[in-house]
């Protein structure tokens, strides 16, 4: 069996850093990064990845549903496979490194592996689509590839009115042919995922490096106030502002979420008639709740109900409240968080001898490739916990403890594998 290459391959993370910047400059944006599912912009990064991936010694392919793949050249299609990977597409103005550092890590280890004798396949995924920026629903990409693709889906449209169907026929896809991209529990042991952390508790703990324990459970509602427009010179007890009302629900949103140690966002926002001497008739935002459970996500949510309730009642408000999305927690695969934590301690890093764990709220892969596959992740230390945003930044020596550690975990899992 190969023994991993500890001691932090600056060349390797330079390079990794080097193709950040070159899928960068693939945006639809002149002054930012924004690159979406089925856009040319995926296509450039899809044939860049392509061409990374073979030279790591991969034989690379585009699946069904446009999701850039490869698998080690040698590995015969009876073996299972180790996945690896991460996603390609980006929020609008995003930063250099959400998913694009899983998918450039490994590629590096699949390099590095090229070589090595392993007891089954190892493969790299770059998914399409993880942040659902252009058709609003998230983890396209891996939901294709575990199965759950749904075909309505295909209706699914953009901002210009352009039909996912219509835009995956445009990328070169047949529509018809997007279950094609799923994966079955029999070929896939397991799916690795290396990953920025999106919050401040690495670089806050002077670590490079953590093993992700599990994903947050997460509902997204749009909740509705209706009242009254009338002019501006209503009288006060006249009034049933709905902007009103809303403004209260979301204060009270956050504290109870705070209350719950829950996590709250309210990001959107909508008023009719959204002119200035009117009273708002009609006030609708959005909510994204998190926990890490999905009991405690739903307690939270009960409380939080109950103030929502209140307030219409006393200003006279109707309250309408609808789910548009839906999602358990997911919780990684003791193995796999065993292995990442050997692959961390092989790094000798500080404080690698007792590796940290952590829990994700931020959404990833990982949550749908668990359908078909145990899954893994290891958070990488992010500047200032940025992330979504132009200022993400991540360090060329923990990129490069990165590799060591996601090699080092496929060597362990190389080491404990028993064919069934």
């Amino acid at each position: 069996m190969a023994e991993p290459r500890i001691g932090g391959d600056m060349t390797a993370a330079e390079r990794v850093l080097d193709r950040a910047d070159e899928l960068a400059s693939h945006s639809d944006l002149p002054d930012g990064i924004e690159r979406v599912y089925l856009s040319p912009q995926h296509r450039a990064a899809n044939d860049l990845a392509a061409r990374w991936m073979r030279e790591a010694g991969l034989v690379a392919w585009e699946d069904a549903a446009g999701n850039q793949c490869g698998r080690r050249a040698g590995a015969g299609d009876q073996l299972p496979a180790v996945l690896l990977g991460s996603h390609l597409d980006t929020v609008p103005g995003a930063g250099r490194y959400d998913g694009i550092l899983g998918v450039l890590v490994a590629i590096e280890v699949a390099a590095r592996l090229r070589d090595a004798e392993l007891p089954f396949a190892l493969e790299v995924v770059a998914f399409g689509d993880e942040e659902g920026t252009r058709f609003g629903t998230t983890l396209l990409g891996s939901r294709a590839l575990a199965g759950t693709w749904q075909p309505e889906w295909g209706g699914l449209t953009d901002a210009d009115g352009i039909r996912l169907a219509d835009a995956a026929t445009a990328f070169g896809l047949d529509p018809a042919r997007f279950g094609d991209a799923a994966r079955t529990p029999e070929e896939l042991l397991a799916y690795l995922e290396v990953h920025i952390e999106q919050g401040p508790r690495l670089e806050d703990a002077d670590r490079a490096l953590g093993v992700v324990t599990a994903i947050a459970a997460a509902e997204r509602r749009v909740i509705t106030y209706t009242g009254e427009s009338r002019h501006c010179a209503t009288p006060w007890d006249l009034r049933h502002d709905a902007l009103l009302g809303a403004s209260e629900a979301i204060l009270a949103i956050e504290r109870v979420a705070r209350a719950h140690g829950s996590y709250a966002t309210v990001g959107r926002i909508h008023v009719e008639p959204d002119a200035v001497n009117v009273i708002p008739g009609v006030a609708a935002f959005s909510l994204d709740l998190r926990d890490e459970t999905a009991t405690g996500r739903d307690s939270t949510w009960e409380r939080i109900l109950h103030e929502l309730e209140a307030i219409a009642v006393q200003r006279g408000l109707d309250l309408d409240v609808s789910s548009t999305h839906l999602a358990p927690e997911v919780v990684c695969a003791p193995e796999l968080r065993a292995a990442f934590a050997s692959g961390i301690a092989a790094t000798n890093d500080r404080g690698s001898d007792e590796p940290m764990e952590l829990f994700s709220v931020a959404g990833h892969d990982a949550m749908a490739v668990a359908a078909v596959a145990p899954v893994g992740m290891l958070f990488v230390r992010c500047r200032g916990g940025i992330s979504h945003h132009a200022d993400e930044s991540v360090r060329a020596d923990d990129v490069a403890l990165a590799i060591d550690a996601l090699e080092a975990a496929v060597l362990q899992l190389a080491a404990e594998y028993q064919p069934s």
